[in-house]
């Protein structure tokens, strides 16, 4: 299933390559939130008791996933993916565990990083700088503003994911996330709306179907049925390794698909962030492996 969750959700930068062809890409993430969160809390209203938010800790949760996981996070994933490959933004979004590491240290007194994860915090700015490859003369070309948005992207889903840590929320997870995009395609639809999007822009072909299905049922509803039984056998730490597995998927499919290959900068900047991402969270690796090595010295 781990292995499910990251083929499902690494493929998904590759549809988004895709479907950006034929949809305004604005409009493009909130179509896909827009069935995906319907499908998602359709679910959860069959299968759990408590799918409605009814505390002030639900409705802070729904806004703050919706705003900045589905609205903020997607939003600037999808403009930038308009100019950067999917296997590229796949690796720079693997960025985000570090950012929460930045994150979560900021704002709460409780949360440190130790000398070793300043380390691991260097290891993943070099590895977003080795990407980006930054020269005065590249400095606001069309792949370094593409990169500085899937950046920005993967600092709003790092964020989202700290500010959500007080909210003490009763519904059930399906519910949540549901709800939460719902909320999210809201705000991307008065977004795209505001920046002059119009649904007479898209290309309703084939290609654009096939995608738009991937990601709403594949990425979107099986992932996420995955992702909720995973998060009840492993663990939320543990199943955040899944996102390192993301960029291999994306690297292979782009290239599979598309015929897209991947320069040698990006898989030494992917190296360094998996580094960097090593160092800070070593422990929980550690367990990981741990809980795993049984399973391997059987076969």
């Amino acid at each position: 299933m781990f292995a499910l969750l990251a083929l499902f959700w690494g493929g998904s930068f590759v549809s988004i390559d895709v479907g950006l062809h034929h949809f305004p890409p604005l409009l493009f993430a909130a179509v896909r939130y827009d069935v995906a969160g319907l499908l998602i809390l359709g679910y959860a209203a069959v299968t759990t008791d408590r799918w409605k938010p009814q505390t002030r800790g639900d409705v802070l949760g729904i806004v703050t996933i919706g705003a900045f996981i589905i609205a903020g996070h997607h939003s600037l994933l999808y403009l930038g993916q308009e100019h950067v490959p999917g296997a590229l933004a796949a690796v720079i979004v693997s960025l985000s565990p570090v950012l929460t590491a930045v994150f979560a240290s900021t704002l709460f007194a409780d949360e440190h990083v130790t000398p070793l994860g300043a380390v691991g915090l260097l290891c993943g700015v070099v590895g977003v700088a080795i990407v980006a490859n930054p020269t005065p003369a590249n400095l606001l070309s069309t792949d370094a503003v593409g990169i500085g948005l899937v950046f920005l992207a993967a600092a709003s889903f790092a964020l989202g994911s700290v500010l959500t840590r007080p909210f003490e929320t009763g519904v059930s997870v399906p519910a949540l996330q549901g709800w939460s995009m719902l909320f999210g395609s809201v705000l991307i639809h008065a977004v795209s709306l505001g920046t002059g999007e119009s649904p007479a822009a898209i290309d309703w072909s084939m290609s654009a179907v096939a995608s738009l299905t991937y990601l709403v049922l594949i990425s979107g509803v099986v992932a996420f049925l995955i992702y909720f039984h995973l998060l009840d056998t492993i663990g939320a730490t543990e199943l955040n390794l899944v996102g390192y597995l993301e960029p291999v998927v994306a690297t292979l499919l782009s290239w599979l698909v598309l015929g897209e290959l991947v320069a040698s900068t990006t898989v030494i900047g992917f190296a360094a962030i998996f580094t960097g991402f090593a160092l800070l969270k070593r422990d929980v690796l550690f367990d990981f492996w741990r809980a795993a090595s049984p399973s391997v010295r059987r076969v």
